[in-house]
Order: C-alpha cells, then structure tokens, then sequence
C-alpha cells in the first residue's frame, strides 16, 4: 500500500530500508524468490488463495490453500499468515456474500478453524483470523467484527490460530477501541492501523492513535502492529507518522 509508484520488489526494499518490517497480501501473484533476494524480514501473509470457512467444499479449499501457503512462508520465514471469514475478491468483496449466520454456521466455521490451526502448530507458525468492516470496504463478510473473530479464536483455543485485530475496521463498525483492545489482548497475534475515514496513517482521521499506543504499552503487549495504510501524501511521510504514534 506505500511506494505506489515503484516495482513492487523495490516497495519492499523502501520498508527494509526504513527499518520496518514487510507485510504481502496475495503471494500467488509476487516473485517469491525475487522476494527473498531483498533481505526484508516478512511479518505477515496471505494465508489462503480460496475458500471459506462454512461450505464444506470451501473449508476443504481453504485447507488445500493454507498448506500451500505455508509454504511460500517457510521460503520466506514468515511467521504468521492471515485469514477472513471467507474468501474475498481483488476489490476485497466476499466471493460468496452472506448477510446473516446460522449457529451451524459457527459450528463449521470452529471445525475449519480448528483445522487450519492444527496445520500451524504443525509447521510452527501462526494463522491469525482478521476482522473486517462491513460498513464500507467489505459488505457481506461473515464473521466479521472484532467480537466475532475472537470468540472463534476463543472457540478453536490453539497456539496455531490467534486474532488480526484490525483497529482501522473495528473503528468503522465498531468502536471502543482501547477497551476492545485490552480484552482481546489474551488472543491477539497482531494489531494493524490505520486512520478513519480514508485508512491513511495516523494522524489523519479521528483515531487517537497515541493513547492507543499508551494502553498497549501499559498493558504489557510486545507483539507486532503493523501499518495497513495508504499514504494521505508521501510513503515516507506515512512510516515517519507510523512510527512517531507507537514510538514509547
């Protein structure tokens, strides 16, 4: 989402070489090998290609998807690879939309979890589960609150499986952030960011990303977040406002 204007492998090294490390999207379009050539250090991917999480055809799609990325991620030794509620399409739209859930729903979309877990502890890497708005970017989305996400995390109970919690979604459908942050905290394997209305970097919406940072810090949390943001004016600009809301 930063350095628009260069070859995607070079957008890369731009992050490597301001000191961040790399989060891709969709890995079956990227050059793995031209992207372990950068040297960048790669937090986070794609964790599937196809499925979902209910249709007994779609978690077995899903499954076949999840081990073939997991693959790319031990070429490229990346330790957490990311899922939806269900599949979504290049302008992030579900393949299959699906307003409303049944409890068989959940109850299938646990089992396809709880697989998806078994094959990360397996390989000794981490599936995280993303929520999602449904208000702007991703109408139709199951499963896709921050409230949702975890109590599935909470349901599949596994080392494999923890939460996405993406602070930029929750703020659209949501809100609470802090407070929804900290109870989350036991689950979540990564937080991103980014900026309401327009899901640029801190600083240009609403959010109080500096005293998000504070309760993070306060409550003891070491883990990853991660900028998914677009840049209001340069890419540099964007890191520089990134790390300036987290630096503590």
């Amino acid at each position: 989402m930063l350095y628009l204007d260069e070859p995607f492998a070079r957008r890369v090294e731009r992050i490597h070489e301001a000191g961040f490390q790399v989060e891709i999207w969709d890995w079956t379009a990227k050059d793995v090998e031209e992207l372990r050539a950068t040297g960048a250090v790669f937090s986070s991917m794609t964790g599937y290609v196809t499925g979902d999480l209910v249709d007994p055809a779609g978690a077995d799609a899903l499954l076949e998807s999840a081990r073939r990325s997991l693959e790319v991620a031990e070429r490229l030794d990346c330790p957490r690879l990311n899922l939806h509620g269900t599949g979504l399409d290049g302008r992030g739209l579900p393949v299959v939309p699906k307003w409303r859930t049944s409890g068989t729903d959940w109850l299938r979309a646990v089992e396809t979890l709880r697989r998806v877990a078994a094959l990360g502890e397996e390989a000794g890497r981490v599936f995280t589960l993303e929520n999602l708005n449904t208000r702007v970017d991703h109408p139709g989305t199951p499963f896709a609150t921050s409230e949702d996400t975890v109590r599935l995390v909470q349901a599949v109970d596994s080392p494999g499986l923890r939460l996405n919690l993406d602070l930029y979604h929750a703020q659209i459908d949501e809100g609470n952030l802090i407070e929804r942050a900290l109870e989350a905290l036991p689950w979540v394997g990564e937080i991103q960011v980014a900026d309401v209305p327009g899901r640029c970097e801190p600083g240009t919406g609403e959010i109080n990303y500096p005293g998000v940072a504070r309760a993070l810090a306060d409550a003891g949390y070491e883990g990853t977040i991660a900028l998914e943001a677009w840049a209001s004016r340069s890419s540099d600009r964007a890191l520089e406002a990134f790390r300036s809301a987290f630096r503590f």
